[in-house]
């Protein structure tokens, strides 16, 4: 269902996140931020949370019928507030 490699494996890692990380933002139900294509591919980024509460960014592509994460990182904190209001746990 993942499609990992050496490049997106290092890619993730230079921001201290695991690979089943991105996999579980992705899995459990995150919030659209964007769309855009580049060179004709259609990438998605999104803010979610990890099973252990850590709030990421991902950013993947389909590639057939596997899912490549392209990038992941810590959310910023503008994007952990947008991200716990929309689920309505922002009591701030």
């Amino acid at each position: 269902m993942f499609e990992w490699n050496d490049a997106n494996l290092r890619k993730v890692a230079q921001d201290d996140v695991f690979p089943d990380e991105a996999e579980e933002v992705i899995l459990n139900n995150p919030i659209d931020l964007e769309f855009e294509t580049l060179s004709g591919e259609e990438r998605v980024r999104q803010v979610g949370e990890t099973n252990s509460g850590r709030l990421l960014v991902v950013v993947s592509t389909w590639r057939g019928e596997n899912i490549r994460v392209v990038t992941a990182y810590p959310a910023s904190k503008l994007l952990r507030t947008l991200y716990l209001k929309q689920k309505g746990i922002y009591h701030g």
